[in-house]
């Protein structure tokens, strides 16, 4: 078939650009556009190979196999099929497992078929060898992409580079069209401890009585208390205990049939936690009995910008289908804010509710 295909191993790509864009292997230290990416991807494939593109096959790692945001942007795009493995710790280091198996797999399969005249493989890994040389076997040429090294040196197994029918770097001035080193996040201001009480002027002077010492780290409460927008961050915790005024969940609110619909649409979701939040209180706010609503969003709107506790866990486990988050424990400080965040916009979108604090 006078075609081509595209064999992805992310860990590899992401990686190996990340260790050449900011001397670390993280990837959460690279913005990828990913749509930019594939679209790059896509146009050399065809012009490399003279060939139009069948397909991109995007391999990737999660945790328990579960699409991260990121993949369930990919999954939807024209052309491009995700495969995941599993994403594991070790020794403290994150490991992908069963990546390279399936893209060996796939691999084979797909030559076998006689599915393209031309695939590229874009991986360092030498367990692909046996792979290749089968893929030649059935009259499938092989174009091997290599990531420009940090070092200079190979990133790839070099067994696997001299097996290759052709071979092309992805070199920094290529990468950098889609992906560039993440910005720092920007440091939190620590909350100031308040000022000693000043020392007696003589021996005259009356005795002090001794002040108590502030704690050096603030409690829910005084956080709820400096700043609307720190107080989304702490809505579940411990140390913030208010009745829920009898308000439902989501889950309680939805027949079969909405979830069904809902896991249909949740398809095209992203997985941003602020989205995630929009998307979960509109849908919430959509399904409230009309006898109740106007009373229980007046509750709701009582407590802010706090989300009442039972309502706030369901939407932290919620997030947990996107990817957003493994669990509700956790889940990043940063994720959090934005969830509530998200929640309150989606509120005052569906409900018409004055604005709440942007974090």
């Amino acid at each position: 078939m006078d075609r081509c295909i595209v064999l992805v191993d992310a860990g590899y790509l992401l990686g190996a650009a990340a260790t050449l864009l900011t001397g670390d292997a993280a990837r959460s230290r690279l913005c990828v556009d990913h749509a930019g990416l594939i679209q790059q991807i896509r146009d050399r494939a065809q012009a490399e190979t003279g060939q139009p593109l069948l397909r991109i096959y995007w391999f990737d790692g999660a945790p328990d196999r579960v699409p991260q945001p990121e993949h369930r942007r990919l999954r939807v795009m024209p052309r491009v099929t995700v495969r995941l493995g599993m994403l594991t710790r070790v020794a403290g280091r994150t490991q992908q497992k069963g990546v390279d198996a399936a893209m060996h797999a796939q691999l084979i399969e797909l030559s076998r078929h006689r599915a393209a005249s031309d695939i590229v493989l874009i991986t360092g890994d030498g367990d692909l060898l046996p792979g290749v040389m089968a893929a030649k076997e059935h009259g499938v040429a092989m174009h091997l992409w290599a990531v420009q090294a940090a070092d200079g040196a190979y990133n790839q197994s070099e067994d696997l580079v001299a097996e290759a029918d052709e071979r092309q770097l992805l070199d920094r001035a290529w990468l950098t069209q889609a992906i560039t080193a993440a910005e720092p996040a920007p440091l939190e201001v620590p909350v100031q401890a308040a000022p000693e009480p000043p020392a007696p002027a003589g021996p005259s002077s009356a005795p002090q009585v001794p002040l108590p010492t502030p704690a050096s780290t603030p409690t829910p409460g005084d956080l709820a208390r400096s700043a609307p927008s720190v107080a989304l961050r702490w809505s579940s915790d411990s140390g913030w205990v208010d009745p829920d005024y009898g308000i439902p969940l989501l889950e309680t609110l939805t027949t079969s049939r909405q979830m069904w619909v809902d896991r249909e649409r949740d398809l095209s979701v992203g997985g941003e936690p602020h989205e995630v939040g929009t998307i979960f209180a509109a849908r919430w706010v959509e399904r409230l009995p009309n006898d109740q609503a106007t009373d229980l969003l007046d509750s709701l709107d009582r407590a802010r910008p706090r989300i009442p506790r039972s309502l706030d866990g369901e939407l932290l486990r919620y997030a947990a289908r996107f990817g957003t988050i493994g669990n509700d424990e956790d889940i990043s400080e940063d994720h959090r804010v934005q969830l509530r965040a998200g929640f309150w916009s989606g509120i005052e979108q569906s409900a018409g509710a004055p604005s709440a604090p942007t974090p």
